[in-house]
């Protein structure tokens, strides 16, 4: 094996030799497997792959999240944050209480496919981030919809110092969380009103590159307001 585990590699890098499977978005020749894109370099089980960047999230201390639980352990929870790297959510990072694991699972208060809304507090690239639900507005999702969107396009979705997310919870009278990882929740009067506003999400996501977004969002959401 040529590369450390999640290392960046270019289209053509040598990743390994021998007796290994070609995974996505890697190619082999004769005994040798070589990146096809810009990505992380993964082995899993002599699998060699390579993770793409565009719309990978890759953890910063600070960042917010929206993860799905995808594993419950005695004191900590494992979540999907769209990452290369699963996030950790332990039990003192959720509950206001300590977890005897002796006594009642993790589960009790969050199961598999619920959703959170986190903050990364520490990350390294050595291990896993760690999360935490402690501060205000984070926490277990009760309600809402979540949507996922590319990772890149969050700067726009948010707009110059929250401009365009400000324009859309006041034209939409919602509340809404962008995740750093690519997820949106949405919490509206009714799920027509969640819809409305999670297609005008995923608009200025489509068309984060072009001028005039912003009016045309607003004129969106004038015209589709319920």
């Amino acid at each position: 094996m040529n590369f450390e585990q999640r290392q960046l590699v270019v289209p053509g890098t040598l990743l390994a030799e021998g007796k290994y499977e070609a995974g996505f978005n890697v190619y082999r020749d004769a005994d040798k497997y070589f990146a096809s894109i810009v990505g992380l370099a993964d082995l899993r089980n002599d699998l060699v792959s390579v993770i793409p960047l565009r719309g990978c999230y890759l953890p910063q201390p600070g960042d917010i999240v929206i993860g799905k639980v995808i594993e419950c352990i005695p004191t900590a929870w494992m979540l999907d944050i769209r990452s290369p790297y699963q996030g950790v959510l332990f039990a003192s990072e959720f509950l206001s209480k300590p977890l005897n694991p002796m006594r009642e699972e993790a589960r009790k208060y969050l199961d598999v496919g619920e959703m959170v809304i986190a903050s990364v507090i520490a990350f390294d690239r050595t291990r896993n981030p760690s999360l935490s639900c402690r501060d205000h507005n984070l926490g277990k999702i009760q309600r809402g919809t979540v949507i996922d969107v590319d990772a890149t396009r969050v700067p726009r979705i948010i707009g110059k110092k929250g401009s365009m997310i400000g324009m859309l919870k006041k034209e939409s009278n919602t509340q809404i969380m962008v995740g750093q990882n690519g997820r949106v929740w949405i919490s509206g009067k009714t799920r027509d009103e969640e819809a409305y506003v999670a297609a005008a999400v995923r608009k200025i996501a489509d068309e984060a590159h072009t001028s005039g977004l912003t009016d045309r969002i607003r004129e969106y959401l004038v015209s589709n307001r319920r």
